[in-house]
């Protein structure tokens, strides 16, 4: 068996970089969509959802970032250019949003793709060995987990 230089196997280390892509790729889409609803949102929420939708994009940029170096550090390049990211993430742009109310629910529905392909490289980075990236998935699911219950009882939807 072939190994990196952090000691993974090679064929291992490429899917997991490849998978890991792709959550980058629905990050960025996710992380634009949020910024987007930041920017528009209007009405009598306005000011509560406009600082949580602060909070979310400055969180999902630090992702971004952590999921890029986790590429690296596997030894392979994290994608940057946006047609890419359009190409494999299952997360769409969003049109522009102004309600509310619908931009939680957009939040909501990213964030249950984003959460089923961490729990996906959850199950490969176990076969692999890989703790870095196992543990790294596992807490972004924790906390997104709180996020999605969270913004779920704001829509009243438990």
């Amino acid at each position: 068996m072939k190994t990196n230089a952090i000691g993974l196997d090679t064929q291992k280390a490429e899917n997991l970089a490849m998978r890991l892509n792709e959550l980058l790729a629905n990050y960025s889409v996710f992380y634009q969509n949020t910024r987007g609803y930041h920017w528009n949102i209007k009405g009598e929420k306005f000011f509560e959802l406009h600082l949580k939708f602060e909070e979310l994009y400055n969180d999902l940029l630090l992702k971004i970032d952590e999921v890029a170096e986790r590429i690296l550090t596997l030894g392979y390049s994290p994608n940057h250019r946006y047609s890419d990211y359009h190409a494999v993430s299952q997360i769409k742009e969003s049109p522009k949003e102004s309600d509310g109310l619908k931009a939680v629910a957009e939040i909501l529905e990213s964030f249950k793709v984003i959460i089923s392909v961490q729990r996906e490289l959850l199950a490969l980075s176990a076969d692999a060995g890989d703790e870095g990236t196992n543990a790294l998935m596992s807490d972004y699911i924790r906390a997104q987990e709180k996020l999605v219950w969270m913004y779920s009882a704001f829509l009243n939807k438990q």
